[in-house]
């Protein structure tokens, strides 16, 4: 069974570095579901994004870990999530917004 690309793509990622990965190397920063793989991140962003033909052409993923949280007196974490940088050819462009 295939997964609904919306469910794998949360959400873009729109930070400072980000935007500088976009400007210089044509990188979008994702925040990807954390059973994924590279080769399903890169089929859901062709399949999101297919009305602009959009070709990938590289994928790195990150696993980020949950950090230590204080509140008062009690201790938490935040919940750890993962990270796909998305590369596309030069001559395609993504709008976020």
């Amino acid at each position: 069974m295939e997964k609904n690309p919306y469910d794998i793509i949360r959400r873009p990622l729109i930070t400072e570095k980000g935007e500088a990965d976009t400007a210089e190397r044509n990188a979008y920063h994702f925040e990807v579901a954390s059973g994924t793989n590279k080769i399903d991140i890169r089929g859901a962003i062709e399949k999101i994004y297919a009305h602009k033909g959009v070709k990938v052409k590289k994928v790195r993923v990150m696993n980020k870990k949950t950090k230590g949280r204080r509140f008062r007196f009690r201790k938490g974490k935040t919940k750890s999530w993962k990270k796909a940088i998305v590369f596309l050819d030069p001559e395609y462009k993504l709008e976020l917004f």
